[in-house]
């Protein structure tokens, strides 16, 4: 037995924001509608609600927002006949399951990667009986996080690939995708979604005597079987599992099952509490694809008691009459499965809901010793949610409380002072439905009064609060999100200004020591994570500006160079790109035309129409290196954004080697170079910067520490302001989101569908001055086209950097297509 009222030393919890509803005139609550949550892995959060007014039924909506943006909710009206019951986003975070309570299951995918625009195509139906679960199945996919191991230098070390076979393969060993859904009655349901877009939908009962199944949780096996465990309600009824088989015969789905070990909760074997908890009101797997443990929890009105079990292999003791007749040798002593209590809680206040952690931290039975031990990470705690407002984060397998929260502490809107409110008679505020973020740093509460409230949970969970342990927690989580491509929003939210330094430098270091194949792979991403990281602190911002810049600069690179052909298709060698950086590293010359002639001109002849499309990606190019060498006199201040391009080989090669491109086709069509604004006509001002940028490249292309650039150079560069107009560069787009503006301890209070009007911390003041004021002429980021004051295109923008892009392309050209295609799924 474990205490679960002892709170550990340093457990930390904190509101960061409530969202709440406009106060309706006739609106009721409707305790009896249950409520439904699922938070996917790009921190998109789908809710139900159960409000209902005269004009408005919020009970059949699918609510969808995304953290960084709470008010701006999408709600869909899912034409569901019941109520909804279950929501599960996949794997990927694009598509969403929901089921009602008439039977009725509806798969929803996001209409061209926009979060606020969902259709629903595909479905299935098992009418008049209700969804207690529901799953998608197991891709296959699955990654263990080995936490002793968070100093090794290979993310291969920290991450690695458990073997575990889908549910359901296709020819070549390609996971089928599907659903599978248990409903009150005791049916199996599953439906396969195959490559055509056909739904193939079975449904069978899970044993011959069926009967009322309350409540249920899915769960995976490595080898591929599913275990669906169910309740009848009553804490008298013994826990049931089942082996549920899926394949496909003669292109029909066939589901087979087959009763596994079940069990009592072990309150009710005891006689002196045998009729405390009647009713068991929550059942569920530890992990999706963690099957041999379970938790239960058995209330009564007042009061509820939460166990842990697990299943195991244990030896048979063999009768001495048969060890004559066949002696028993090594390992041929026969087992059987039997579940075994873990750990179990004193009574509690009643349970109102439980929420999973989903980290994939390697665990096994023997793990119990670490967690009686005060080291906890996260993703090692569930979180209990109580009838009366509190909730308590606890450890998976001991149950030991972590941390615990207590929501009197209302918070205050914006604008207003913390007043005594007078305390409401009725049942206390508590959270009906609950879900923990990917990487348990973060928890959404929907609470009986329509509220949404996010919380922080501390990265040293468990621990007094030690700067250097919650870092290495940071940094081992950010490393994570990077390998699996997951969104780290709800990381952000514990990031400290005064972390921010330390945390990029170490991640840039363990970045380092991977092997460079895997470097190539994460360039891209390990940018985006310094540029999120920096906006949190004001002594970084500038650097935001750098690395956004930068990732523009490497699509733009890579894309000019992917359209170049070879002249002769059988060509063994290099491809035309990688032969034009072998030939500008080699020559150092600084005058463009030496470099030309040594390049095979044909390779770079292109259409006029698509030389022409390319203009304003040419003209950006064309600006940043007037910028940033109008800007090399003034390197020693370190607020001046483009500061870390004056030292960065690399970055200076890759814009040399533009520069050459642009150059040859700018003989082809004149009209597609960049236009400069020159004081002389007869200026070439394509050569002049181009030898400069050489002047500036050969200094520090090596991999030691940069030479200075001599002063000639530095003099070149003050006169070119009185040579050319040096252009203003729009720097960062303007985002509104939350992360950067969340103060710890003062949480914001919010409503749906209206912009807050959010107070700016010493960081946000600065990059505002960076970006475009609301007033000015839009720009359209990725394609560099100016839209004017009052855009009259259709437009999209991010919801983490706010890019604002145009949703149709205005151009045809199979070159504008390629660059766009990379924006349509995310963008920098």
């Amino acid at each position: 037995m474990c205490d679960l009222r002892r709170p550990a030393a340093g457990g930390m919890m904190d509101l960061a924001y409530v969202c709440e509803w406009e106060k309706w005139s006739k609106s009721t609550h409707c305790p009896s509608v249950p409520l439904a949550c699922a938070w996917s892995c790009r921190n998109l959060i789908a809710f139900t609600m159960d409000l209902r007014s005269d004009d408005q039924d919020l009970t059949r909506m699918i609510h969808i927002l995304d953290t960084e943006h709470p008010w701006d909710l999408h709600s869909i009206p899912s034409d569901h006949r019941e109520a909804i019951t279950c929501l599960e986003w996949d794997q990927s975070g694009s598509r969403l399951l929901s089921a009602d309570a008439d039977g009725q299951i509806k798969c929803w995918s996001m209409a061209d990667h926009l979060a606020n625009s969902w259709e629903s195509s595909v479905g299935s139906l098992v009418e008049g009986d209700p969804i207690v679960a529901l799953s998608w199945l197991h891709n296959g996919v699955k990654l263990a996080l080995h936490v002793e191991k968070s100093g090794a230098s290979s993310f291969g070390e920290k991450f690695s690939r458990v073997k575990f076979s889908p549910s359901l393969t296709l020819f070549g060993g390609k996971p089928m995708e599907g659903w599978i859904a248990v409903t009150v009655s005791g049916l199996v349901t599953v439906s396969l979604l195959k490559p055509s877009g056909q739904v193939l939908t079975s449904t069978e009962s899970l044993c011959r005597l069926r009967g009322r199944v309350a409540l249920a949780d899915i769960a995976f096996t490595g080898g591929g079987n599913i275990v669906v465990a169910t309740a009848d309600g009553s804490s008298a009824s013994p826990v049931q599992f089942y082996k549920v088989c899926v394949s496909v015969v003669s292109e029909k789905c066939r589901i087979d099952t087959e009763i596994l070990p079940s069990l009592f909760m072990r309150c009710t074997t005891d006689l002196n509490r045998k009729d405390k908890f009647p009713a068991i009101t929550h059942l569920k797997f530890l992990a999706r694809d963690m099957s041999e443990q379970v938790l239960l929890c058995a209330s009564s009105q007042t009061s509820s008691i939460v166990e842990c079990w697990s299943l195991r292999k244990e030896g048979l003791p063999v009768n001495n009459i048969f060890q004559q007749i066949s002696p028993v040798v090594g390992d041929k002593q026969p087992t059987i499965l039997k579940w075994r209590i873990l750990s179990a809680t004193n009574d509690l206040d009643r349970v109102s809901a439980v929420a999973l952690p989903k980290l994939p931290i390697s665990l096994t039975n023997t793990d119990l010793k670490v967690a009686s031990d005060t080291q906890f990470y996260p993703g090692l705690g569930l979180a209990l949610a109580f009838h009366d407002g509190s909730v308590h984060i606890v450890h998976r397998l001991s149950l030991q409380t972590m941390a615990v929260f207590y929501s009197s502490a209302t918070p205050r809107p914006v604008d207003e002072p913390a007043i005594k409110r007078p305390r409401t008679a009725g049942p206390a505020v508590h959270f009906k439905a609950m879900q923990l973020s990917w990487t348990s740093l973060a928890l959404v509460g929907i609470d009986n009064q329509g509220k949404l409230s996010v919380l922080r949970l501390s990265p040293s969970m468990g621990h007094p609060l030690e700067v250097g342990l919650a870092l290495r927690h940071l940094l081992f989580l950010l490393e994570y999100c990077m390998v699996t491509g997951y969104d780290w929003w709800d990381i952000l939210l514990h990031v400290q200004p005064s972390m921010v330094q330390s945390l990029v430098e170490k991640l840039h270091e363990e970045y380092t020591r991977q092997t460079a194949a895997l470097q190539q792979v994460l360039s891209t991403r390990i940018l985006a994570m310094k540029a999120s990281l920096c906006k949190l602190s004001p002594c970084t911002v500038t650097r935001v500006c750098d690395y956004h810049t930068k990732l523009f600069l490497i699509a733009i690179s890579s894309t000019l160079k992917s359209l170049l052909r070879p002249h002769f298709l059988n060509t063994p060698d290099k491809s035309p790109g990688d032969r034009l950086t072998e030939i500008c590293a080699k020559i150092t010359d600084v005058d463009i035309d030496k470099v030309m002639i040594n390049l095979k001109t044909e390779e770079f002849v292109l259409d006029m129409n698509t030389l022409q499309a390319l203009q304003q990606l040419l003209q950006w190019v064309g600006d940043f290196v007037l910028y940033l060498l109008a800007s090399l006199p003034n390197q020693g201040s370190l607020l001046r954004p483009g500061h870390s391009f004056l030292r960065d080989g690399t970055s200076l090669g890759m814009l040399r080697e533009l520069m050459v491109v642009i150059r040859i086709w700018g003989l082809l069509k004149p009209s597609c170079l960049p236009v400069y604004t020159a004081t002389s006509d007869t200026q070439d001002s394509m050569s002049l910067l181009f030898r400069l940028l050489t002047k500036l490249w050969i200094c520090c292309r090596d991999e030691g520490p940069a030479s200075e650039p001599d002063e000639a150079l530095v003099d070149e560069c003050c006169l070119l302001p009185s040579q050319l107009l040096i252009p203003s560069l729009d720097w960062l787009p303007a985002s509104d989101g939350l992360v950067s503006r969340l103060q710890p301890k003062q949480p914001l209070r919010l409503q749906f569908g209206r912009a807050p009007t959010l107070p700016g911390s010493a960081a946000t003041l600065q990059l505002d001055g960076l970006a475009r004021a609301p007033g000015q002429p839009k720009i359209d980021h990725l394609r560099r086209l100016h839209l004017g004051a009052c855009p009259t295109e259709e437009c999209k923008a991010c919801t983490r950097c706010g890019c604002v892009t145009m949703l149709k392309s205005p151009n045809r050209t199979t070159a504008v297509k390629q660059w766009e295609q990379r924006w349509i799924k995310n963008c920098l």
